[in-house]
C-alpha cells in the first residue's frame, strides 16, 4: 500500500469527534427518502485525486446526503453539480457530472480534499472537530511533490488552508491572507492560496457565487499554475 493510500485508509478509519461518528452513522440509518434505496457510505470521506496534482482544492466537509451517502467529496449533491460543471469547463476534469464514485469522473492535475472529512450536522463543525481533523490536511500536503496552488471553497476551508501554510512555513513576509472571492495570495516556493465561495446551495441559488464567478477563478488559478515558479500573474487580487 502506497503512502497516499495508507493515508487515504486512516481517514476512513478514524473515530476521532464523537459527535460526528454519531451523526454520520444516523444519517446513514435514516437516509432521505429519495434515497432509500442507496446503501450509504456513512464513514468520513477520503481524498478524491492523485497525489501528483498541482492543485488541491479544500471543501468543508462532506455533505450528508451527498458525500456521505456516495463516499466521494462533492458527488451526490447540488454543490457537486456546480464544481464539477466548473471544473469541466476549465479543463480540470473528464465530465460535468459526479453522481456516484464508479460513474468514470476523472480529474486533471488537482486534487480534491475537505477540511473535516465527516458530515457535521447543520453543516458545522466544531473548532475542536476541525483541529481534530487538520492533521490529515498536514499529511495531504505533505505526500503532494508537486503541489503549486491551495484553492479553498468557503471560510472554513480557508482558515484551515492559512493555518497549514502558516505551519508549513508558507507564509511570505508582508502577506496577510483574508477570505474574499477571488483573492489570490502568493506563498513560499512559487506556491498561491486561491480564495471561493463555497459552491453551496445557498450560495448558488442566492447568486452569491455563480457559473461565471466560480470559472473565471478556476482560469486565474490555471494561470498561477502554468506561470514560472519564481514569478507570479499580475492580477493577484491580494
Amino acid at each position: 500500500m502506497s503512502n497516499w493510500d495508507a493515508l487515504n485508509a486512516q481517514i476512513v478509519a478514524c473515530t476521532r469527534c464523537p459527535r460526528l461518528v454519531a451523526y454520520r452513522e444516523r444519517v446513514a440509518q435514516q437516509k432521505r427518502a429519495q434515497y432509500r434505496d442507496w446503501a450509504y457510505w456513512g464513514k468520513p470521506v477520503p481524498n478524491f485525486g492523485e497525489p501528483t496534482a498541482r492543485l488541491l482544492i479544500v471543501g468543508l466537509a462532506p455533505a450528508a446526503h451527498g458525500g456521505n451517502r456516495t463516499g466521494r467529496i462533492f458527488t451526490g449533491d447540488a454543490s457537486g453539480d456546480f464544481l464539477f460543471a466548473a471544473l469541466h469547463q476549465t479543463g480540470f476534469c473528464n465530465q460535468p457530472t459526479s453522481i456516484h464514485r464508479d460513474d468514470g469522473l476523472q480529474l486533471y492535475d488537482v486534487t480534491i480534499t475537505a477540511a473535516v472529512h465527516c458530515a457535521p450536522p447543520d453543516n458545522t463543525p466544531t473548532p475542536d472537530e476541525q483541529r481534530a481533523c487538520f492533521p490529515y490536511l498536514q499529511a495531504t500536503y505533505r505526500l503532494m511533490p508537486n503541489l503549486r496552488g491551495l484553492l479553498a471553497l468557503g471560510q472554513i476551508a480557508f482558515d484551515a488552508c492559512v493555518r497549514l501554510a502558516r505551519a508549513e512555513n508558507l507564509l511570505l513576509e508582508g502577506v496577510r491572507p483574508h477570505f474574499r472571492h477571488g483573492a489570490i495570495y502568493p506563498l513560499a516556493g512559487g506556491r498561491f492560496l486561491a480564495a471561493s465561495y463555497h459552491p453551496s446551495a445557498r450560495n448558488t441559488y442566492t447568486k452569491l457565487l455563480t457559473p461565471a464567478m466560480m470559472t473565471d477563478l478556476l482560469l486565474q488559478v490555471r494561470a498561477w499554475l502554468q506561470a514560472d515558479a519564481t514569478a507570479t500573474p499580475a492580477d493577484s487580487g491580494a
